[in-house]
């Protein structure tokens, strides 16, 4: 409970025998997900749809649960939610692909840039914590297990020693896998935010990554590494306060980004070729109404609707119904009506989703 967040950096020690070890793998796999999402032949395509996967998973570790029909129902341009817990994963999709372009551009991750995050994820600017007694308790005894730091100064400090570690490498020779480990234990611990820290840090993650240039698209899954096993999250994070041995953090680390980089890559691959059978059957039954717009709109939403059609083709609304109902006709789109709305169900790339959702990623015994 009297854990104060170390000035970084950590001593190069850090970096242990097995920690070597595991990052081999864990660069490996990175690699090949890297590889494959250029694959892919629209970038919005992964963007769009993965980042809702990953706010999904992300917002679930904080209790906030959605369904996949939820969320594909919602519509974020219109402000029209079914749940508000749909609404707040939109919202963490949005600050991730907004973040994932500040960073792309200004190939830095600023306290700027998080504040941002953060603020769009709870839709105010509160910006860092200025009242004391904030502190993170066990949700079933209400026994607090840890004071972040209470004093605004010092939360200040620390988060700009943070944003230099961050994007100064000369202050550090660890590998950036290492050092994505230590800077989301280092900002969880500074816990800087009254509300949207864990969401916050998680994305911070995955644009560190995109940073340093071992992603090229937002689209990791590790929250749900995460997620399915938040008992060792939890466990790990405030065991590295207790005794200052940061190996086994670092390792359940890098074990996540192996599983989910493993993960996503072959999600990736089933999108690809799903995408390739789809073109080839409207080629095929559908000529004269084929473009890759269209396609790239099939699953850019895997519920799409006449409105996103009318927008991506730049088409007429007679034209862009005209164009769903057909692809219903092949089999390709399921047309479902909810409320007074009509939504086109890409039935097979939104079983691909859900069925991710389904498998497990556990602790390696490695």
């Amino acid at each position: 409970m009297n854990y104060i967040p170390p000035t970084l950096p950590l001593p190069p020690e850090i970096e242990t025998k097995d920690v070597l070890k595991k990052l081999s793998k864990a660069h490996q796999a990175l690699a090949e997900l890297k590889g494959v999402t250029g694959v892919i032949p629209n970038h919005s395509i992964l963007v769009n749809t993965l980042s809702l996967q990953e706010a999904k998973d992300s917002s679930a570790i904080e209790n906030i649960v959605t369904t996949h029909d939820e969320l594909f129902i919602s519509d974020f341009m219109k402000r029209q939610f079914v749940t508000l817990a749909s609404k707040e994963v939109h919202s963490y999709a949005l600050a991730l692909r907004n973040g994932f372009d500040t960073v792309k551009q200004t190939q830095l991750l600023t306290n700027s840039c998080i504040l941002t995050i953060q603020e769009t994820l709870l839709e105010n600017n509160a910006g860092y914590r200025k009242l004391p007694g904030t502190a993170l308790k066990n949700d079933y005894t209400g026994e607090t297990i840890y004071m972040p730091p209470q004093e605004t100064h010092l939360i200040e400090n620390l988060m700009a020693n943070l944003e230099k570690f961050i994007n100064d490498e000369s202050m550090s020779d660890l590998d950036p896998l290492v050092k994505m480990a230590i800077i989301h234990h280092q900002f969880e611990s500074i816990h800087p935010f009254y509300d949207g820290n864990g969401r916050t840090g998680r994305i911070v993650n995955i644009l560190y990554l995109v940073k340093m240039g071992l992603l090229t698209s937002p689209v990791l899954y590790l929250s749900r590494y995460i997620n399915q096993n938040k008992h060792a999250y939890y466990h790990l994070l405030q065991s590295v306060r207790d005794t200052n041995d940061w190996q086994p953090f670092i390792m359940y680390i890098l074990d996540g980004v192996e599983q989910t980089s493993r993960q996503t890559t072959r999600l990736v691959q089933d999108i690809r070729e799903l995408m390739q059978a789809h073109k080839e059957k409207i080629r095929t039954q559908l000529p004269k109404i084929y473009s890759q717009e269209l396609l790239n709109n099939l699953f850019s939403h895997p519920y799409t609707k006449i409105e996103f059609v009318m927008k991506e083709l730049d088409a007429r609304r007679k034209t862009a119904a005209k164009y769903l109902d057909q692809l219903v006709d092949i089999g390709l789109l399921n047309k479902q009506q909810v409320k007074k709305e009509n939504y086109y169900v890409n039935q097979d790339l939104f079983d691909l989703l859900l069925n991710v959702g389904t498998q497990s990623l556990r602790i390696s015994d490695s």
